[in-house]
C-alpha cells in the first residue's frame, strides 16, 4: 500500500508538469494566430477565418522531427458550436512534405476546416494528406480577395510561417491524429476528439488568449 502511495506521489508533479505544457502550447497556439494575422497584409483573409468550421494551429514544429523520423509536431483544434468556440482538442501532425520552408529552424501550422466533410476527417482517429482529405494552400492577405471564393470550396486550407515568411502551404502525405495522452492530461479522462469539440466539455482557463484571438479577426464568431 505504501508502494502504491509513494508512486502516485511522486506522478504528482510529472501531471503538473505536464499540464503545464499542453497549457504552454495554447497560449503558444492563440500567439502565432496573433502575430500571423497583425501582419499588413499578409494574414489569412478574415473572410476565410470567418467561413471556417475549424482552425487547427500547430505552433513551433521543430526541423529535428524530420530527422529523427519522430512526432513532428503538436498543436491543438477548435472547432465552432453555437456561435462560440468548442474546448481545444490536442493534435499531432507526422510525415508529409512540406516544403522548402520547412527547411530551418521552426514552423508555424495553421489549418482552416472550411466545411462538414472536412470536420469529419478531423474527427477520424487519423486521416492523411491528399489520400483522406484535400488540403490546399491558403491564399494569404487582402489581395488574395479574387482567390477567396474558390477557397471557401476546399475542405482544408494551409499556411506555414517560417523564418518569418507565411504563405499558404501543401501538405501532401502528412498525417493528423489526435493527441490521446494530451488530451488525457487536459481534461483529466479518455475524452475523445468528437467529444471535447462537441461544445459539451469545459474549456480550461488557459485557452482564453486563443478564443480571444479567434474572436478579434473572426467576425462571424460570438466568443466563449
Amino acid at each position: 500500500m505504501n508502494r502504491i502511495f509513494l508512486t502516485a506521489f511522486l506522478a504528482i508533479p510529472l501531471l503538473a508538469a505536464d499540464t503545464q505544457e499542453v497549457n504552454k502550447r495554447i497560449q503558444a497556439s492563440a500567439d502565432v494566430l496573433n502575430e500571423i494575422m497583425s501582419a499588413p497584409d499578409k494574414g489569412i483573409p478574415a473572410k476565410l477565418l470567418s467561413s471556417a468550421h475549424c482552425v487547427a494551429i500547430v505552433p513551433g514544429m521543430k526541423k529535428a522531427g524530420f530527422i529523427v523520423g519522430g512526432k513532428y509536431g503538436k498543436g491543438v483544434l477548435t472547432c465552432r458550436r453555437n456561435g462560440s468556440w468548442s474546448a481545444p482538442a490536442t493534435i499531432r501532425i507526422e510525415g508529409g512534405s512540406f516544403g522548402l520552408q520547412i527547411g530551418g529552424g521552426e514552423t508555424d501550422i495553421v489549418m482552416l476546416i472550411m466545411n462538414d466533410k472536412g470536420e469529419q476527417k478531423l474527427l477520424s482517429d487519423k486521416f492523411t494528406v491528399g489520400a483522406d482529405a484535400s488540403v490546399m494552400a491558403g491564399p494569404v492577405g487582402r489581395a488574395a480577395d479574387a482567390q477567396t471564393d474558390a477557397a471557401m470550396h476546399a475542405e482544408i486550407l494551409a499556411y506555414s510561417r517560417a523564418r518569418g515568411a507565411f504563405a499558404g502551404i501543401s501538405l501532401d502525405g502528412a498525417t493528423f491524429r489526435p493527441d490521446k495522452d494530451d488530451n488525457k492530461v487536459l481534461y483529466g479522462s479518455d475524452a475523445t476528439p468528437k467529444e471535447i469539440l462537441s461544445g459539451s466539455i469545459k474549456a480550461p482557463a488557459s485557452a482564453q488568449p486563443l478564443y480571444d484571438a479567434l474572436n478579434k479577426y473572426s467576425a462571424s464568431s460570438t466568443g466563449d
